[in-house]
């Protein structure tokens, strides 16, 4: 059976004493997911990834992004040896936002799938339709495109690392949710397409999360399915408080 995980996207928020100060205060919720055997992750702004490295344990610390080359002429950008080095051993790929405003494509998503696991790091990679495509009725075909392309010709043990997460992309910041219905219905399908691609024993071991406006109030409802092994969450992630209960919900 998989473990369910709780994985908080900070995006561009908390400064690094913010990210500190978060930090000393986890050991209490760390000790309940453990009790519970849920997983929990946080992906912070790339100055923070340190401190949270160093300051808390039994938390995975992934990066919001990474390039698929090591070293280069990428002014802005940060390679996997420089993650491994703090000890990141996990990075988001191809998140909404990315995908929006920074020209992240399938392929590109498929190069640093490959470079991660070749590093033996774990990727979160995100999959999702905007709402002119939800509304096109056209979700499942865009996420098939998205899981095909994104996750093609892995080496087969590999793959079973990955962790998928399925964020609609009208859902994400604007307080609207795909239903649960719609989720596990798109959760459902993303892994027949792992199954089509690489077989029933790496679908059955593959985590797929559900993100998009996940808070407290409405974790459970999406998480009581045995489709939904997480929760990729954003804003409500931000503050321990609320994160606890985020967690408390699931368990």
């Amino acid at each position: 059976m998989r473990n369910k995980i709780l994985f908080g996207n900070w995006k561009m928020n908390k400064t690094n004493d913010e990210a500190l100060a978060f930090a000393k205060v986890t050991s209490s919720i760390v000790s309940l997911a453990k009790e519970h055997h849920v997983v929990l992750g946080i992906a912070p702004s790339y100055l923070a990834l340190e401190t949270l490295k160093m300051h808390t344990e039994g938390i995975i610390i992934a990066s919001q992004n990474v390039h698929y080359l090591d070293h280069g002429a990428y002014t802005g950008e940060i390679s996997i040896p420089m993650l491994k080095n703090i000890g990141v051993n996990s990075a988001l790929v191809g998140h909404s936002e990315r995908r929006t405003y920074d020209n992240e494509t399938n392929e590109k998503c498929h190069l640093k799938i490959v470079s991660l696991l070749q590093n033996d790091m774990v990727p979160l990679y995100c999959v999702g339709e905007t709402l002119e495509q939800f509304n096109n009725k056209l979700t499942k075909k865009v996420v098939e495109e998205q899981i095909v392309e994104g996750l093609k010709d892995l080496d087969v043990e590999k793959m079973k690392k990955v962790i998928v997460a399925y964020e609609p992309v009208w859902s994400i910041g604007t307080g609207l949710n795909a239903s649960p219905e719609i989720a596990i219905d798109v959760i459902s399908f993303i892994r027949q397409t792992i199954e089509k691609m690489y077989g029933k024993e790496v679908s059955e071991q593959v985590h797929i999360l559900y993100g998009g406006s996940v808070k407290p109030n409405n974790i459970h409802s999406y998480l009581s399915s045995d489709e939904i092994d997480g929760a990729l969450v954003g804003g409500a992630s931000l503050e321990v408080e609320s994160f606890r209960a985020l967690l408390t919900a699931i368990i």
